[in-house]
């Protein structure tokens, strides 16, 4: 599979900029990001590559006064997982509670749950602020016999906690072909047995029974458009775990959510990104 490298050039070159380039860009396709020297390097399929609708995300980039530039070229090809193992992926420890590592992290902390997880192409690190606020809430949840829903589940990490914490069923959504096979990966790496992975977007959520609790970490525009159908089905007491987006987005989220039915309890802010949660009244 060919592989092309783009390079975005950020001004000014900060987290928060280069986080926002990391989570536009896993939008419209790219499956991984590495920082560098003056930006970030991001890698996409080169079927999946579209000109246009990478120029849209730069001229309509939304922090004020922030310039990106690029620059794009074939990607040399690599054993990615090496490479991932040898440069990239390090270990996230949430408190002293969770940690989240690959087979070849030695002596990582001893917490109370231990996650493991195969970093291939498609881990990106854009999200990390979003991910451990989403396990800080599931930490504090209680999931015990709990049916859960993990859209845009990615490598299901939030999809093996909650059954590490006593969630059962389990049921992780994403629309990505590769994160569907990689999170099955990951959920036999850490001996799970009640999740199932399934391919698709929220339409596939129609009819379904009512979750317990429901979990999407992806975008403010997609959550929005995909709101409706989480509210479809939950039922009174029903929670609502939503994270992607920044403190700045929460009212409309929240205004959505009320439109729906349901009750605001807190947010969680980390670095400018907020994850919330929500009860169905």
């Amino acid at each position: 599979m060919k592989y092309l490298e783009v390079t975005f050039t950020t001004h000014p070159c900060n987290e928060t900029v280069n986080d926002v380039v990391s989570a536009l860009a896993g939008d419209i396709g790219f499956e991984s990001f590495v920082e560098c020297e003056g930006g970030i390097q991001a890698y996409i399929q080169q079927a999946l590559f579209n000109k246009e609708v990478l120029d849209e995300m730069i001229s309509e980039f939304p922090i004020p006064n922030a310039k990106v530039e690029y620059t794009v070229k074939e990607a040399e090809d690599k054993n990615w997982n090496e490479e991932w193992e040898k440069n990239f992926f390090q270990p996230i420890v949430i408190g002293d509670r969770c940690c989240i590592h690959s087979t070849f992290h030695k002596d990582t902390p001893k917490t109370e749950y231990e996650i493991l997880i195969n970093p291939q192409m498609a881990f990106g690190t854009g999200h990390h602020e979003t991910t451990s606020s989403i396990i800080s809430e599931l930490l504090d949840a209680d999931l015990k016999d709990k049916s859960v829903l993990d859209m845009g589940c990615g490598t299901s990490i939030l999809a093996i906690l909650a059954s590490m914490r006593g969630a059962n069923p389990v049921t992780a959504i994403d629309i990505d072909d590769w994160c569907v096979n990689n999170s099955k990966d990951n959920i036999i790496l850490n001996q799970i047995n009640n999740i199932t992975v399934e391919l698709g977007d929220a339409s596939l959520l129609k009819g379904r029974k009512p979750f317990d609790v429901i979990i999407a970490n992806i975008n403010r525009n997609i959550l929005l458009a995909d709101m409706p159908q989480y509210a479809a089905c939950m039922h009174a007491g029903s929670e609502l775990y939503m994270s992607g987006f920044y403190v700045q987005d929460i009212p409309v989220i929240r205004e959505k959510a009320e439109n729906l039915g349901m009750k605001f309890i807190h947010y969680r802010e980390k670095n400018n990104w907020a994850a919330v949660k929500f009860i169905m009244l």
